[in-house]
């Protein structure tokens, strides 16, 4: 069954949310794959939106492109302030938190405020919103964005989102007392951290992918296990279902 580079994305992205856990999720292919997961493999996860949403049912076709939409709260379980919702993340109630972004370095840490000298930035981007707060306080973190080398990159140009900072002690000495980015997805590679460095490593290739093919579109050295195994393509099951879940293609493109 063919599928395209969004389809594998949320696919991948939706494997890694397990049942009976907690996901604080932003729109678009976050929540998309969200939904899935719940739908498939892990019916007990329970969603947060940012808008002040907790445990909705999503209608399928019917996701909503802000979490402000009244949709994104159908039959949720709790419709709290938005403010309670980021307390919520400092006391540490949130297993993962799902966040993409325009520049990711080999510690984790994530841009979405400009690219370019602060000075003079060549594009500006929407910025922070619930970033910042979601990075710094869900228990793991989960990056899924497209894989390019300009993505990529061994210095952001602004740190809108800390990941490791610089290293493995470098959430701690920032004031963050726990969480931590864990996995990064791409339409390429799944990628993890190594603990003694806290720097990104590759873990298993998307179907069809080749290890030099992540390489060339990775903008720092990349450590690779010798023999990278490949991720199982997205199932029969799990198309019908995410086509299902968005079928004017809001979210898959």
């Amino acid at each position: 069954m063919t599928y395209t580079a969004s389809e594998l994305l949320a696919v991948s992205a939706a494997r890694l949310l397990e049942d009976r856990k907690i996901v604080f999720a932003g729109v678009g292919t976050p929540l998309l794959a969200s939904v899935l997961a719940q739908t498939t493999h892990a019916p007990n996860l329970t969603i947060v939106l940012e808008g002040g949403v907790i445990g909705p049912e999503m209608a399928p076709g019917r996701l909503p492109i802000s979490t402000n939409e009244m949709r994104a709260a159908r039959r949720g379980v709790l419709l709290p302030s938005i403010t309670q919702i980021f307390l919520y993340a400092q006391r540490g109630f949130y297993d993962y938190g799902f966040l993409g972004g325009a520049q990711v370095d080999p510690y984790g840490n994530v841009n979405t405020s400009f690219i370019g000298p602060p000075e003079r930035p060549r594009v500006r981007l929407p910025g922070s919103g619930g970033a910042c707060d979601i990075i710094s306080h869900c228990r793991e973190i989960l990056i899924v964005t497209t894989h390019e080398r300009r993505r990529f990159v061994e210095r952001v140009d602004f740190v809108t989102s800390p990941g490791h900072v610089d290293g493995p002690d470098g959430r701690r000495r920032a004031g963050l007392l726990f969480g931590r980015v864990t996995k990064v997805v791409t339409n390429l590679a799944l990628m993890g951290f190594d603990p003694a460095t806290a720097r990104m490593r590759l873990e298993a290739l998307q179907p069809g992918v080749r290890l030099e093919e992540v390489r060339e579109h990775t903008g720092f050295e990349l450590p690779a296990p010798a023999d990278v195994p490949h991720l199982p393509p997205p199932a029969e099951r799990e198309l019908a279902i995410l086509r299902t879940l968005d079928p004017e293609r809001t979210f898959l493109g």
